[in-house]
């Protein structure tokens, strides 16, 4: 990508030469010789970098600085002074300029300098642009979704949690969105400058989860070649979530509960005490006070960690939320595989909304990714749905208020009495168009009540 770069300087000469050099480089240049100048074309071109001189005929170079960052925050401004301008190049920094290049610039020092503080800002603002693209998919693929009363309740407890410094034990069933949830608190908290640091306690061995917690020296024991920083010091000014939690072992439980109470750790191995502010959000499937019956859970951190308590509502309990989780992941799906949006029928809808959901959001998720993939019809059905989840997952769920065959029964008789109504009554006809044997349609009809038998 070509970017722009403006020279604001009231010297031709000196606009002339910064412009050929920088052209060499493959820049494209703009020049503006006063203030005045130099913010009409900030307005009115796109300009990813701006040299400019601080002793400007018609504004002062720091006043046009001030008015450009009101206009274009983003764009890196490296300031030219002289001599008698070093105190004005000081108001600059302050002011947000990237850096300043004294004259003259024609030594081929200076030259070469003036070029490689371009190229590091040009590259700085890529990178900051990259992270924003990234922070705002991250937002995406994170968001939570829902306006049930469930949901509205949860969204309350969160935008009271998180302002605070207060500990939060998410439960809820697997897939039903309890790290949603703590990512929600720390976007709303005052840490959201800091880092978001996961850990899955049941995805790591047992004898491993310390050194992943706290980190190790080189040497401490068998394998730890180098120096590892723990979890705990990534989250220090940012949020660690400890998910799974139930699942960690007493030794681990033991050392957490200590961090938690004296707001420090020590590295395995190591002597030196590192006091750290991390807030700690724990999430779990399991009821901890049960755990603690059977002595696997410490009752003493489940007090550290239970001060707001929250409890995040498996799907089955907000049915009313299916359709637009839906329709949300199907937006989700379509734009990452490049696919134009599909609709679902209100029959599919129906099928989804009827179904338990064991796995949760999480399960619905995956069903509807697998539905954006593999059906190939702009406008996903019952059918598409029923082929999609597996019979066995539906029959496990014969608490629900239908059963798959269910489903399949009434599915069926809505399709054959649309049909036989579009055919005025005509059996014959109807079992044609459907292609099924009309003695097997008769046999439907009479076992719903339609004819009577004979």
């Amino acid at each position: 990508m070509s970017h722009t770069i403006l020279v604001v300087d009231d010297e031709k000469e000196i606009r002339n030469s910064l412009s050929g050099v920088i052209e060499d480089e493959g820049y494209s240049v703009l020049t503006a010789s006063n203030g005045a100048k130099a913010l009409e074309i900030v307005q009115a071109d796109r300009v990813n970098l701006i040299l400019l001189d601080i002793a400007l005929p018609d504004i002062d170079g720091v006043e046009v600085l001030r008015k450009i960052k009101e206009v274009e925050p983003d764009i890196p401004v490296i300031m030219i002074t002289g001599e008698a301008t070093v105190r004005r190049a000081v108001d600059s920094m302050k002011l947000g300029a990237a850096d300043l290049i004294e004259k003259p610039i024609n030594p081929i020092e200076k030259v070469d300098y003036m070029l490689l503080l371009i190229k590091r800002e040009l590259e700085r603002q890529q990178l900051k642009r990259e992270n924003v693209a990234m922070q705002s998919r991250e937002s995406r693929k994170h968001t939570m979704v829902g306006e049930s009363p469930a949901m509205l309740r949860l969204y309350d407890q969160i935008s009271k949690a998180a302002p605070s410094r207060g500990r939060v034990l998410i439960t809820g069933e697997n897939g039903a969105g309890k790290e949603l949830v703590a990512r929600a608190i720390h976007r709303q908290s005052d840490r959201l400058s800091g880092a978001f640091v996961e850990v899955n306690c049941a995805a790591i061995p047992q004898e491993l989860i310390e050194s992943e917690l706290f980190g190790h020296e080189k040497g401490s024991f068998t394998g730890a070649g180098k120096r590892q920083v723990g979890k705990f010091e990534q989250a220090d000014g940012g949020t660690l979530f400890l998910d799974e939690i139930g699942d960690m072992s007493l030794a681990a439980q033991s050392k957490v509960l200590r961090a938690l109470e004296e707001d420090e750790i020590q590295r395995i191995g190591g002597t030196r005490t590192l006091r750290l502010d991390v807030r700690v959000i724990a999430a779990t499937n399991k009821e901890l006070e049960k755990e603690i019956e059977k002595d696997k859970f410490r009752q003493d951190l489940f007090y550290r960690l239970n001060v707001i308590p929250i409890v995040v509502p498996p799907l089955r309990d907000r049915r009313e939320d299916v359709t637009l989780l839906v329709r949300h992941f199907v937006k989700q799906f379509c734009s990452e595989n490049g696919k134009p949006i599909k609709n679902v029928s209100p029959d599919a809808i129906s099928m989804l909304e009827n179904y338990d959901w064991p796995g949760n959001v999480r399960e619905l998720r995956n069903i509807v990714e697998r539905l954006i993939i593999m059906v190939e019809a702009d406008a996903i059905s019952a059918a598409d749905v029923m082929s999609a989840v597996h019979i066995d997952r539906w029959q496990a769920n014969r608490e629900t208020s239908k059963t798959l065959r269910d489903m399949v029964d009434d599915y069926e008789k809505k399709l054959i009495m649309t049909e036989l109504e579009a055919n005025g009554g005509n059996v014959s006809q109807t079992a044609k168009n459907l292609n099924i044997d009309r003695a097997n349609l008769y046999r439907k009809l009479r076992a719903w009540g339609i004819v009577k038998s004979k």
